[in-house]
């Protein structure tokens, strides 16, 4: 009999997720809608409609454009149908819009403006923070060839960030362009198709700029960099001229602010903050660098307007020129922008965090053009709602915690429908109530509202239906009293947090208990 047993558990699955994978509960399920709906609210006053594209699509319709080249299927998960077509999840919100766009083409208006949220995926290498499943939040401009349209992706994501709680200050969107830095790298021999590559090792090595600094990008730059942990990364191995021209460039940006201990030990929230300085004469500096590449010459004119438009806007406190922008991803071909945060938190281990980059995006005229054979414009901004989400909860933004429902405890089962009818009438008034459904004890059933956050509990036993009243227990209450009092006979002879009412008061007891903790839940 004992060999059955191990046997039928040796055939039973293991209950566990895949690797960068993770469940989500209820409370930060709703901190995520409540941030989700502040985010739609924005997006629909730059008047962007909703859009929903499958998760699925042909995999030839998304392309390969992920930078993690050394996963299977390049970054992406895909599988073969039975007419052996290959299909892959998507692993962002762009590529199915630039499908949406071509099949629909002569039916949508010019310009087409629509925002998507959604899970999205990526057969990556797993890590802290890195995920394989996550959650993006896009606004995207489609059929609008002035750079107009990626300055207001910029002010648009300033003005989400301001909305979800950050102070102005405590934020930066940075941008800037690949015109430029393709016109960079002409000037250093990297021009063609055949230098693609090797142009996108350049890229990921100036993305690191601010986490490794100069002799990091260097090393990458030239043979490899081997980091803390010894693992080595092969570089884009450049020659000397070839190294300094592209960090010259990387060093022409506006000033950095570096903050002094008393500043961070005083708690500004200032971490690295940017000091938006004269962004023409940086800007003149790129175009002596780029001036034999007409590419590289009309970004640093597209920068220029750009920035033109940032000031007479309002924003140019809020937005910064820099040549630390990248974005890892291949199909951008003209401005590119990242929203970054610069509020200083600390983990549990009481070491300094530092948020970066939670949104970021850039111009991609070539997306449709692959289905379409016409070049059609298009521009969008990409929000990071698990890491936004994170960066909130670690400064103190995100919404207060969400009461459970008030539970009617079951004290006679042959009194079940009395207490159904109860947690009806409350349902009916617009309050959150369940009957308990177990099968456990009075004890067993407070244990359960506690593990369900309930505000309070009604109990009706048999002198309570006697008299025509129920008792209510202020859950909240009763455990802030039960904390204050140290002896249990006086906490049995105070009852706190305890009251009894006529059954018919019920649904207004029960709101003035929810309008005490949560004032704008307790109103019907």
């Amino acid at each position: 009999m004992a060999k059955k047993k191990n046997t039928d558990a040796a055939k039973r699955p293991e209950a566990h997720l895949p690797k960068g994978l993770r469940d989500i509960g209820p409370d930060e399920l709703r901190e995520n809608q409540a941030m989700l709906a502040k985010i739609r609210a924005v997006y629909e006053r730059y008047g962007f409609e909703p859009l929903e594209t499958p998760a699925f699509e042909y995999t030839e319709a998304l392309g390969k454009f992920l930078p993690d080249q050394d996963r299977p299927n390049a970054g992406v998960f895909s599988f073969q149908e039975e007419d052996e077509q290959w299909v892959s999840l998507r692993y962002d919100l762009t590529a199915p819009l630039a499908r949406y766009v071509a099949e629909n083409f002569d039916k949508l208006p010019k310009p087409f403006r629509r925002y998507a949220t959604g899970s999205v995926y990526r057969n990556e290498k797993p890590g802290p923070g890195r995920f394989r499943q996550f959650t993006q939040f896009d606004a995207d401009t489609v059929g609008a060839e002035s750079v107009a349209a990626d300055a207001e992706m910029c002010m648009l994501a300033a003005d989400t960030l301001e909305a979800l709680g950050i102070p102005r200050g405590q934020y930066v969107v940075k941008v800037n362009n690949r015109k430029v830095l393709d016109g960079v790298m002409e000037s250093v021999g990297l021009a063609g198709d055949g230098q693609a590559a090797k142009r996108m090792t350049v890229l990921r090595a100036i993305d690191k700029f601010d986490r490794l600094g100069d002799g990091g990008v260097r090393d990458l730059l030239g043979k490899g960099r081997k980091d803390e942990s010894g693992d080595f990364t092969q570089g884009a191995n450049l020659n000397d001229q070839a190294i300094e021209t592209i960090l010259k460039f990387v060093k022409y940006s506006v000033s950095y602010y570096e903050p002094t201990d008393s500043e961070l030990g005083a708690g500004t929230g200032i971490y690295g903050r940017r000091k938006i300085a004269d962004y023409q004469s940086n800007l003149n500096a790129w175009e002596k660098l780029v001036t034999d590449s007409e590419t590289g010459k009309s970004g640093v004119q597209e920068l220029r307007y750009m920035g033109t438009l940032f000031k007479s806007a309002g924003y140019a406190d809020r937005i910064d020129i820099t040549a630390e922008v990248v974005r890892g991803l291949e199909y951008y071909t003209g401005p590119v922008f990242e929203a970054e945060l610069l509020i200083d938190a600390k983990d549990d281990s009481g070491q300094l965090v530092r948020f970066g980059s939670v949104g970021g995006g850039g111009r991609y005229d070539g997306l449709v053009e692959r289905f379409l054979g016409t070049k059609v414009p298009a521009t969008g901004f990409s929000i990071g709602v698990s890491r936004l989400q994170a960066a909130l909860a670690a400064i103190g933004k995100t919404p207060a915690q969400t009461l459970g429902p008030v539970v009617i405890l079951v004290m006679d089962k042959g009194e079940l429908p009395s207490y159904q009818k109860m947690a009806q009438t409350l349902r009916s008034e617009g309050i959150r109530a369940e009957m308990y459904l177990g099968s456990s004890g009075m004890k067993a059933q407070m244990k359960y509202a506690d593990k369900r956050s309930a505000p309070c509990v009604i109990i009706q036993g048999s002198d309570e239906r006697a008299k025509g009243e129920v008792t209510i227990k202020d859950l909240i209450e009763g455990a802030k009293a039960a904390a204050a009092i140290k002896d249990n006979a006086e906490w049995k002879a105070a009852r706190p947090a305890q009251m009894q009412v006529p059954e018919a008061d019920l649904v207004k007891a029960v709101r003035d208990i929810l309008a005490r903790h949560t004032p704008d839940q307790g109103a019907a």
